[in-house]
C-alpha cells in the first residue's frame, strides 16, 4: 500500500513538473507576440461631462466650438465633475475655442465651487460635489500609459456621437503574470495541496449581494489631515449614511476609487519662482543647505492647482528652468523634485536670471494663472556679478513680486568687487523691509523658513500684483464736433485701440469705458458694460460720429458723473480726452474738480486745440499729461509714451 502512495505522489510531481514547464514555454511564446498597442486619442464632444468618464487620468481630443455658453461649466481652475470637459479646458486657457488635445486629471470633490468669467467662457458656481478635475497641458508623463478608448458609467454615453470607441465598464482583466523559478518547498507544498482535498466554506447569501463600493464621504465630514473629503467603503449605497440621492443624477455616480489629492491652500494662491544660486563660488555644503530651504519651503505650502504653484530656475553664467508650475501639483512631488537638483557652476549673473525669469517663466504655457500673483524668491550668496536694477525694474513692471534673500555679504576688502552697491534694495518690489532678507550665515538660513512663507502668501501687500496695465478705470472722452469729419474721427478711434489694446482687458483688471462729445453729450459705453479686450474694441469700433459744437467742460463733468461715479474704489481713474479745438465753455472748474476726485487726466490736443487748456485739463505736471500733434495721423506716435507715462507714474507711487 505504501509503495502504491508513493507511486501516485512521484506521478503527481512528474503530471505538475511537465505542466510548469509547458506552461513557461506557453508564456513565453505569449509575451513575444504582445506589442504595445499604438496609442490614440480619443475624441470627445463638447457636452460630454467628466463625471461621464471613469478613468481617473486620461487624454482626450476636443472639437471646436465648445465655448457655447450652453456647455456648462462649475469652478475656476477647479471644476466641479458635472462640467464640460471641453468647456472647462477653453475656460481655464489651456485651449482656445479652435480645439484641440487636453490631459484631464480627476481630484476629489469641494466643498464649493467659484464661477467666473474667462476666456469668452462664464462658468458658474456650485456649492459642492462629490468629484472634481484639472486640465492641464496634454504632455504625457513618462512611464503612465493613457487609455486609446475612455471608460464610460454608461455605454449610452454622449461621446459615442462623436464616433470614438467606447466601452461600458468592466472588471479588469486579470494580467499575466511572468514566471518565476520555483524552489523546491514551493513545488512541495504545491503537491500536498493539490494531493489533499479542501473543504470550502459555503457563501451565505448576504455576502454574495454585498458590493464593497469606494465613495466620498458625506458632505460635512471633513479630514482633520486635509481640506478634502475623505473616503470610506460601505456594503451597499442603502447604508450610506447621510445619502441624499436627489443631489447627485445617477449618471454622475463612479465605481472608482479615488486617491486623495491635495488641492492647495486657496488662501495662498500664488505662482511662485525660486532663483536659486548655482555659482561656483557657492560650494557644494552651502548650496544643499540652499535645497534644503526650498524643501522647507515646499513642505510649508500646500502645493495644488487651486492654491500656491512653485518652480525653481538656477542661475550661474546663465540660468536654467529645472521645472515650471505645473510639473509638480502636490508638496510630496516638488520637494522630492527639489532633492535631485545638482549645482550648474558659474558666475553668479542674477540680473540675467531675473531677465529670463520674466520673459520666459511666467507664461500661459508654463502653467501661469492670470488670477494668481506673481511672485520670484532671489537667493544670491555674496554679491550678483551683473547689474540687477534695470531687470528688476522689467520684471517688477510686469507685476513680479520680488523678494531678495541675501547670505554672507562683501566682507569691507571684497566691496570693491560689487558691480552694483545696495543691489537688493534696488531690485524688490518696495524698500520697506517687507521683500528683503539679509542672512549673516548660511547656517542661520533656516530661520528665513517661516517668515517667507507668511510674507509670500500675504496676497495683500504683493504691492507689484497691480500693475500700470491691469489696475485701472480709463474713461475716453472724445471730442465729435464738426470740426473732426467723417474720417479725422476714424482715426481718433484707432488712436483709442491702440492705447487699449495695451492693457490688460477684464472684469478684475483694466476696465475702459468712452464718453463722445460736441454741445451735448453721450455715453457710448460705461465700465461695467465689457469685460474682454475683444469686446471692447468692437465697441470702440463700432462708435458713430456725431458732429457738432465744442464743450469741453461740460464733456468733464458729465465723464466724471457718468464715467468715473461709478468707478471702483481700488481703481485708478484715468481719463483721457482728445479734442481738436478750443472749448466753447470754461474748462478750469471742471478741470479741477476731475483732480480733486484723483482723476488722473491726460489732454491730447490736435490742429486747433489751444495749448495752454490743454494745460490746465491735464494732471500736473502738464508735460508728462498734456501732448499736441499738428494732424490726426501722426496721434499713433504718442501712444508708446503715454503708456509709458502712466506706467512710470504707477511704479512711483507707494503701493503698500
Amino acid at each position: 500500500m505504501r509503495t502504491v502512495v508513493l507511486t501516485m505522489k512521484a506521478s503527481v510531481i512528474e503530471m505538475f513538473l511537465v505542466l510548469l514547464v509547458t506552461g513557461v514555454h506557453s508564456n513565453k511564446e505569449t509575451s513575444k507576440k504582445i506589442k504595445r498597442p499604438k496609442f490614440t486619442v480619443p475624441q470627445i464632444n463638447c457636452d460630454v461631462k467628466a463625471g461621464k468618464i471613469i478613468n481617473p487620468e486620461f487624454i482626450v481630443k476636443c472639437p471646436a466650438g465648445c465655448q457655447d455658453p450652453k456647455f456648462h461649466v462649475y469652478g475656476t481652475d477647479v471644476y466641479a465633475s458635472y462640467s464640460s470637459v471641453c468647456g472647462a479646458a477653453v475656460h481655464s486657457g489651456v485651449l482656445d475655442n479652435s480645439g484641440g488635445k487636453i490631459l484631464v486629471r480627476k481630484v476629489a470633490g469641494l466643498s464649493g465651487y467659484k464661477g467666473s468669467y474667462s476666456n469668452g467662457v462664464q462658468s458658474l458656481s456650485l456649492p459642492r460635489w462629490r468629484e472634481s478635475f484639472i486640465v492641464l497641458e496634454s504632455k504625457p508623463k513618462k512611464g503612465v500609459t493613457y487609455p486609446s478608448a475612455l471608460t464610460y458609467s454608461s455605454s449610452k454615453s454622449p461621446a459615442a456621437q462623436a464616433g470614438e470607441t467606447t466601452k461600458a465598464y468592466q472588471r479588469p482583466p486579470i494580467p499575466v503574470t511572468t514566471a518565476q523559478p520555483v524552489t523546491l518547498m514551493q513545488l512541495l507544498a504545491v503537491t500536498v495541496a493539490v494531493a489533499t482535498p479542501t473543504i470550502l466554506p459555503r457563501p451565505s447569501p448576504s455576502a454574495a449581494s454585498t458590493t464593497s463600493i469606494r465613495r466620498p464621504e458625506p458632505v460635512g465630514h471633513r479630514s482633520q489631515e486635509t481640506d478634502l473629503w475623505s473616503t470610506t467603503t460601505y456594503t451597499s449605497s442603502q447604508n450610506r449614511p447621510g445619502a441624499d440621492p436627489g443631489r447627485v443624477p445617477k449618471e454622475e455616480l463612479s465605481t472608482q476609487s479615488l486617491e486623495p489629492v491635495s488641492l492647495g491652500d486657496p488662501n495662498c494662491k500664488i505662482d511662485l519662482s525660486f532663483l536659486i544660486d548655482g555659482s561656483t563660488s557657492i560650494g557644494k555644503r552651502r548650496f544643499r543647505i540652499q535645497k534644503q530651504l526650498l524643501a522647507g519651503v515646499a513642505q510649508a505650502l500646500d502645493i495644488g492647482p487651486a492654491g500656491p504653484l512653485m518652480g525653481v530656475v538656477q542661475y550661474g553664467d546663465n540660468p536654467a528652468t529645472h521645472f515650471n508650475l505645473k510639473t509638480h501639483m502636490n508638496s510630496r512631488d516638488l520637494k522630492t523634485a527639489i532633492e535631485k537638483i545638482t549645482q550648474r557652476g558659474g558666475l553668479s549673473n542674477v540680473g540675467r536670471a531675473i531677465s529670463f525669469v520674466t520673459k520666459n517663466f511666467f507664461s500661459k504655457a508654463n502653467g501661469n494663472r492670470s488670477s494668481a500673483p506673481n511672485v520670484v524668491v532671489v537667493m544670491v550668496d555674496g554679491w550678483p556679478t551683473d547689474k540687477v536694477e534695470e531687470a528688476s525694474r522689467l520684471a517688477r513692471e510686469s507685476g513680479i513680486n520680488i523678494f531678495f534673500i541675501t547670505i554672507e555679504g562683501a566682507a569691507e576688502n571684497e566691496k570693491q568687487y560689487v558691480v552694483e552697491p545696495n543691489f537688493a534694495n534696488k531690485a524688490v518690489c518696495r524698500t520697506n523691509g517687507f521683500y528683503s532678507f539679509h542672512v549673516q550665515s548660511w547656517f542661520g538660513l533656516h530661520k528665513t523658513l517661516q517668515p517667507l512663507v507668511k510674507r509670500v502668501c500675504d496676497t495683500d501687500r504683493l504691492a507689484c500684483s497691480k500693475t500700470c496695465l491691469n489696475s485701472a478705470d480709463i474713461g475716453f472722452v472724445i471730442d465729435g464736433s464738426s470740426s473732426v469729419g467723417t474720417g479725422n474721427f476714424r482715426t481718433v478711434l484707432q488712436f483709442v485701440t491702440n492705447l487699449t489694446k495695451e492693457f490688460e482687458i477684464s472684469d478684475t483688471d483694466t476696465r475702459v469705458g468712452a464718453v463722445q462729445y460736441t454741445y451735448e453729450q453721450r455715453l457710448e459705453f460705461g465700465f461695467d458694460q465689457y469685460s474682454s479686450k475683444p469686446d471692447i474694441l468692437n465697441a470702440i469700433k463700432r462708435v458713430g460720429y456725431w458732429s457738432g459744437g465744442t464743450s469741453t467742460g461740460a464733456a468733464i463733468n458729465f465723464a466724471l458723473e457718468q464715467l468715473f461715479k461709478k468707478s471702483k474704489p481700488n481703481k485708478r481713474k484715468l481719463m483721457i480726452l482728445i479734442t481738436d479745438g478750443r472749448s466753447y465753455d470754461d474748462v478750469r472748474i471742471p478741470a479741477m474738480a476731475a483732480h480733486l476726485k484723483g482723476v488722473i487726466t491726460y489732454a491730447i490736443g490736435v490742429a486747433w486745440a489751444a495749448q495752454e487748456e490743454l494745460e490746465v485739463i491735464a494732471t500736473h505736471p502738464a508735460r508728462d499729461h498734456s501732448f499736441f500733434v499738428d494732424e490726426f495721423d501722426n496721434l499713433y506716435q504718442y501712444v508708446p509714451r503715454i503708456i509709458q507715462n502712466i506706467c512710470t507714474e504707477f511704479n512711483s507711487q507707494p503701493r503698500n
